[in-house]
C-alpha cells in the first residue's frame, strides 16, 4: 500500500512533536471548558516556572479530590448499628419440590 502524502505529512509532524518532547491526545470535557483545557495545555507544553506551578497545583487539587480506599469499611465502621449485635443469620429450610 502506498504512503500517501497526507499520512507522510502526519507522520513528520508527530516526529517533529516527539522531537520536543511533546505528543497530542485528545480529552473528552464539556463544551464550556474547551477554551480552558486549551489554555491550559498551551501553558503547560511551555517549559517555564509559570508552567511548573500551574502543573504543581493541578497535581495537588487532584490528589486531594481522589477518594480514600476503603471508603465503604469506614463508612460501615461509623454506621449506628455498630455494636448492636444484631443476628443476621438466616435459617435453612429444605428446598420445595417442584414438578418438571
Amino acid at each position: 500500500m502506498p504512503i500517501t502524502p497526507q499520512n507522510r505529512a502526519l507522520r513528520n509532524y508527530r516526529r517533529r512533536l516527539a522531537a520536543h518532547g511533546m505528543t497530542r491526545f485528545e480529552v473528552l470535557g464539556l463544551e464550556v471548558d474547551r477554551d480552558l483545557i486549551r489554555a491550559v495545555a498551551r501553558r503547560l507544553s511551555q517549559r517555564d516556572p509559570r508552567a511548573q506551578a500551574i502543573r504543581a497545583t493541578l497535581a495537588r487539587t487532584l490528589a486531594a479530590a481522589a477518594p480514600p480506599h476503603g471508603g465503604i469499611f469506614a463508612s460501615l465502621r461509623r454506621s449506628p448499628l455498630v455494636g448492636a449485635n444484631l443476628d443476621l443469620r438466616r435459617a435453612i429450610t429444605p428446598g420445595r419440590q417442584v414438578e418438571l
